[in-house]
């Protein structure tokens, strides 16, 4: 089990990375176990296009939870740590006080 200090800082370049080399070794492995030139050139195109639409739904999956954390936890908190306008009260309120024409 790798330790916390060993874990890469982008995760999906990791998967991405990985998808590239069976890209590269299934048909190398489907030469060798007989198969044609045509079924593995077939293969190697089906898993780069696989490798390809996984890549894009994980950086996009990626850019969603940097949105939903952003929306979270950006927000102004007050003491408490419940989310609100702010810990003075915030905003204008007239409070009755002001003259009416």
């Amino acid at each position: 089990m790798p330790l916390p200090s060993d874990r890469s800082p982008d995760p999906v370049s990791d998967v991405v990375r990985w998808g590239a080399f069976s890209c590269a070794l299934v048909p190398f492995v489907l030469i060798l176990s007989g198969a044609s030139w045509a079924g593995a050139a077939g293969a190697a195109a089906g898993l780069g296009a696989v490798t390809c639409v996984c890549r894009a739904l994980l950086r996009q999956s990626e850019r969603t939870a940097a949105r939903v954390r952003v929306r979270d936890f950006g927000r102004h908190r007050d003491r408490t740590g419940r989310p609100g306008p702010s810990a003075h009260g915030g905003g204008r309120h007239s409070g009755g006080r002001t003259p009416v024409n």
